[in-house]
């Protein structure tokens, strides 16, 4: 069985599935030598051409010479551009694509200054050259494939597996072209030059020069270079193929070589296999002998509209419509200018758009040779289009999911191995371009790659920088670590004792916080007070501490009045002492928080305010208790009627007390009315509040026990001497009066007081309730006058009358107290009582009137209380004389 490499030197060929045979054109241009064209003036060249990541090597206003690197880049991809001739740089700016698409593209604009100047070239021999250099000079000569794909060259000639077999392609199979056919006869030493170079690097057992039939002259003129070259004899050969289209693509031709398929997805460097094109290998002589850049190729220039047609050396960004300016190009109504072959090419849409690496042919056809694009029709499913797809691929599927916009099913038919021939086009009934929505489905999906690789390298991005942190945390964690341990080993005996003895006292305090959560009661007999501990510990301690004083002072002196067996003292005296040391105990611990918590103003005209009630009303206790102890040393005996005499007494003196103990609860209430206008004005200012709010609980429990401690004194000592008498009985009246008096005067004064304590700015507030406390002092006075007037000490004739005149002046001198009281809290509440400051705009004249008004009616009402409580008076006055 003879073997693959026996085969080719027999000349044997294979079949390649598919394919067309269109009218070939080539005699327009493959009949006169290759020619130059004049300069132009202005040369566009696109940056990058080849691969991605350059970086721009020029500026503008920079002088090039012809082959100067215009780009720079480190990626393996990348292939530098160069100068396609001497100039200056004026202008770096997106310009039209030599695509269809036309879309703008970053461009090198240089205008030419005719010379034409080289660079300096190094030239070297081959022999002095390694494996590496040669590739690199191949690569920073900016070669790529000459055939139309311009694929890297240098990537082909470094393979990562080993290469047996080398085809040099000089197929040349679109219908118009022939710069290949011409290039292979001018230049078939240097063609096998750079063949000889391909031989070097690669070491394949076989290399084999495939050109097609119709190009006769080419095929003898290569034969006869390779039987003057000085590879080993065997080794390379030329083989003529059929014509057909598309015999000139990569994987076609290799079937027709060697009877292999390259698999889908797959190149052919995997079966050891490589195939470059002529003007590849020519350009790869150029620079590795010569040092020459790629900056030019031969270009066919062709169609029956181009005056001159044939084949130019052009150079790399030469204008298009420079180049058929020169060839004398005659244009049509709806000219076309194809680049590439009428099979595989792209007309364009603009022509000021440069000369590119793969572009191997301008085609100008007339009207008769590519008549007007036909209607598309529908498919009729006739199968033409698989029957000429070389590719052996089904047209039909992948144009319907194509035109539905279904990229993924017509990706699963292989759409990628479409190699764009043109055949199915060629061949369809119904004319229906189906290679453009094949190039419409390629780039959408390769668009989708790209987006979705962008995506997975953003990924990647993410979860490194999340590794990253998560490192740099862990070698934080563990620095601190070991510093800690590091300071624990350094730290002395005395340091240790002093962290351990800082431990301690912060727990002890979390204990006694904890414990002062809970609070604790303040009991003072049948007041109870409580302070939080949390907020004021000091002035609760002082509290405490003053009201232990107080009851322990008291204690004594009771067991020692308890042991006083003969009489030393009167039972008024031990009510004395137990006023003043309730007084004194009030006011010691009003003190006690005075001294150990500095207050404010506010607050300690609270506090004087809380002693100066606590002291009033044992003093006002102290009356009843001293005239009935004066009245039974004057009287030693009683007789029945002085007995009832001191009973009523008794009653005034009860009634007396009751009194006392409502004026100073009244006090208290005052206090608080002051505490709640001081937080009016200092909201922040919470323990002076607090402290003030103890001092007028406090006060309250001691008026009230004195009270109490004086109306049993004064029952004591009625029960035991008391002397009647009307002057007595009209002081007790007097007193009463007196004592009405006192009270509203006291309430009075603390509504001023509490007037005070609101904010300054409230001037408004403040005059309406100085206005109230006027009221109700006249109110008071008034009643007060008009029971003194009504009852004179003539006109009272009994004791059942003074007994009358107690029950009803007192409780209405009540009422009125308990009137204007409530009155003057109205009014402070209407100033402000909540946690705010209140910023009262100026009365207008609407609301003065309605205060006026409501004076009126107060005292309206005064005085009507006034005479019912006479005429009442009168009445009891007549029943008692009857």
């Amino acid at each position: 069985m003879l073997t693959l490499l026996d085969q080719l030197d027999k000349g044997t060929l294979w079949r390649s599935p598919g394919g067309i045979h269109p009218p070939e054109v080539k005699f327009l241009s493959n009949a006169t030598p290759i020619d130059q064209l004049p300069l132009a003036s202005t040369y566009l060249v696109p940056v990058p051409q080849v691969g991605e990541n350059c970086t721009l090597a020029v500026k503008v206003g920079d002088s090039v010479l012809k082959g100067t690197p215009l780009t720079q880049g480190t990626s393996i991809w990348h292939l530098p551009v160069h100068a396609p001739t001497s100039g200056t740089i004026v202008a770096i700016e997106p310009r039209a694509s030599n695509h269809a698409s036309a879309l703008p593209v970053n461009t090198c604009v240089i205008a030419a200054d005719g010379k034409d100047t080289w660079c300096e070239l190094v030239q070297n021999q081959l022999d002095d050259l390694s494996h590496q250099q040669i590739v690199d000079k191949v690569r920073s000569a900016g070669i790529a494939g000459m055939g139309g794909a311009a694929f890297p060259t240098h990537i082909k000639l470094n393979p990562v597996s080993e290469i047996d077999l080398v085809i040099i392609n000089g197929v040349e199979c679109e219908p118009y072209i022939s710069a290949d056919d011409r290039l292979m006869r001018e230049y078939s030493q240097d063609i096998l030059a750079g063949i000889g170079i391909i031989h070097r690097l690669l070491m394949p057992k076989r290399i084999v020069i495939a050109i097609e039939d119709n190009k006769p002259e080419a095929a003898k003129a290569m034969q006869a270079a390779v039987s003057q070259c000085g590879l080993p004899a065997g080794s390379i050969r030329v083989t003529v193929i059929p014509t057909k289209y598309p015999s000139g693509g990569e994987k076609q031709l290799i079937q027709i070589i060697t009877g292999r398929e390259v698999p889908s997805g797959a190149i052919p460097a995997k079966l050891g296999i490589v195939v470059h094109n002529v003007g590849t290998a020519y350009a790869i002589h150029q620079a590795v002998t010569q040092g020459k850049p790629l900056i030019e190729r031969v270009v066919t220039v062709t169609g029956k509209n181009i005056s001159k047609p044939g084949n130019y050396w052009l150079p790399i960004g030469t204008p298009v419509d420079h180049v058929l300016t020169a060839t004398e190009f005659t244009p049509e109504p709806d000219q076309k200018v194809i680049i590439g072959g009428p099979m595989m090419g792209h007309a364009l849409a603009n022509i000021q758009v440069p000369i590119l690496k793969g572009t191997n042919c301008i085609l100008v056809p007339s009207s008769q040779e590519i008549g007007s694009t036909p209607e598309e029709k529908a498919c009729i499913r006739c199968g033409e289009c698989a029957t000429a797809c070389p590719a052996l691929l089904l047209p039909q599927q992948l144009f319907w999911h194509a035109k539905a916009e279904e990229y993924d099913k017509a990706a699963s038919y292989n759409l990628k191995d479409c190699i764009e021939c043109g055949c199915c086009s060629y061949v369809c009934p119904s004319d229906i371009p189906l290679v453009e929505y094949y190039r419409i489905a390629k780039s959408a999906l390769k668009q989708a790659a790209d987006e979705k690789q962008q995506a997975e390298r953003a990924k990647q991005r993410f979860d490194a920088r999340l590794a990253r942190l998560e490192e740099e945390k862990l070698a934080r964690e563990a620095k601190a670590k070991e510093a800690s341990e590091r300071r624990q080993a350094s730290m002395t005996g005395t340091d240790k004792n002093a962290v351990a003895e800082a431990m301690a006292r912060i727990a002890a305090k979390k204990a006694a916080a904890a414990q002062a959560v809970t609070g604790e009661s303040i009991t003072e007999e049948s007041s109870v007070t409580t302070t939080d501990t949390t907020e004021v510990p000091k002035g609760k301690a002082a509290v405490a501490a003053a009201i232990a004083r107080a009851k322990a002072k008291k204690a004594a002196q009771a067991n020692a009045d308890g042991t006083d067996t003969n009489g030393a003292e009167t039972d008024s005296a031990k009510t004395d002492n137990a006023v003043n040391v309730d007084a004194n105990d009030s006011i010691s611990a009003t003190d006690a928080i005075a001294q150990e918590a500095p207050l404010s103003q506010k607050d300690k005209v609270a506090a004087a305010i809380a002693r100066a009630k606590a002291k009033k009303a044992a003093q006002q206790t102290d009356t009843a208790p001293l005239e009935s102890t004066e009245t039974a040393d004057s009287t030693p005996a009683l007789s029945a009627d002085d007995d009832k005499n001191a009973k009523v007494a008794a009653a005034v003196a009860r009634a007396k007390a009751k009194k006392a103990a409502q004026q100073a609860e009244t006090a208290a209430s005052d206090i608080e009315v002051s505490n709640t206008e001081i937080s009016v004005s200092d909201v922040n200012d919470a323990e002076a509040i607090k402290k003030a709010k103890v001092a007028a609980a406090v006060a309250r429990a001691k008026a009230k026990k004195a009270a109490q401690q004086a109306e049993t004194n004064t029952e004591n000592c009625l029960s035991q001497t008391a002397t009647p008498a009307v002057d007595s009985t009209a002081s007790v009246q007097a007193d009463v009066n007196a004592d009405a008096e006192t009270a509203v005067n006291a309430v009075a004064t603390d509504i001023e007081v509490s007037i005070t304590d609101v904010s300054v700015n409230d001037a408004e507030a403040i005059k309406k309730a100085k206005v109230a406390a006027a009221v109700a002092r006249a109110k008071a006075n008034k009643i007060a006058a008009a029971s003194a007037e009504s009852k004179t000490d003539a006109e009272i004739e009994s004791v059942d009358e003074i007994q009358t005149e107690a029950n009803v002046t007192s409780p209405s001198i009540a009422a009125t107290l308990e009137t204007a009281t409530t009155e003057a809290e109205a009014v402070l509440a209407s100033v402000g009582s909540t946690a705010e400051p209140i910023e009262t705009a100026p009365l207008s004249s609407d609301e003065l009137k309605k205060a006026r008004i409501a004076a009126t009616i107060a005292k309206a009402k005064a005085k009507k209380a006034a005479l019912a409580q006479e005429a009442n008076a009168s009445s009891d006055s007549s029943v008692t004389n009857d």
